[in-house]
């Protein structure tokens, strides 16, 4: 069986530098075969796999601790993509959970809500139109139409903008035109 060739050493070689028992004798010795002369100088860093496969001795030892490394894979992956799908369900019930807590939550505080007697009086007077004795309620009906209402309402500035109105001049405007109108309305 032909022996695995040995990686380059990093150490000096004391039998190649010469300063050895043998002299050059030794470095002689101690040096390469010289490779086939078909082969040039980019085939010498490429890795014969026949050589290097050949040079691979398995014992009985390493065979059982790779048999023990497959075996445990094959048990262990079904296991683990288990583990995996029920994290995925806790965490989605646990976030189900919360989100009960939350509604929960929010119940009580509107329990607590209605065991006031003053948001008990109000919600009477807006869902029911209830009214205290003595009051009067007027109940206006929306009977604009629908053409003039705005589309959507601009939303609500939380800065007061104060704009320039010079009112004297409008008053005089509207004065004027008042009293040079030809149609006039009487009083009833």
């Amino acid at each position: 069986m032909a022996r695995r060739p040995a990686p380059p050493s990093s150490s000096p070689n004391p039998k190649a530098t010469g300063k050895g028992r043998g002299g050059s004798k030794a470095s002689a010795a101690a040096a390469p075969a010289p490779r086939a002369a078909g082969r040039n100088r980019g085939d010498a860093a490429r890795v014969d796999v026949r050589e290097w496969a050949s040079g691979i001795r398995l014992s009985a030892f390493s065979v059982i601790m790779l048999s023990l490394v497959v075996l445990g894979a094959w048990v262990l992956v079904p296991t683990l993509g288990t583990f995996i799908d029920q994290r995925q369900k806790i965490a989605a019930l646990e976030a189900s959970v919360q989100v009960s807590e939350d509604e929960i939550t929010a119940l009580i505080a509107e329990r607590e809500r209605w065991n006031d007697p003053a948001y008990i009086t109000t919600q009477a007077r807006e869902r029911l139109y209830y009214v205290k004795p003595g009051e009067v309620v007027y109940l206006i009906d929306n009977d604009l139409d629908p053409s003039v209402l705005p589309r959507e309402q601009a939303p609500v500035s939380d800065t007061l903008e104060e704009k320039p109105s010079d009112w004297m001049p409008q008053l005089l405007r509207t004065l004027v035109a008042t009293g040079l109108s030809d149609t006039a309305t009487t009083a009833p």
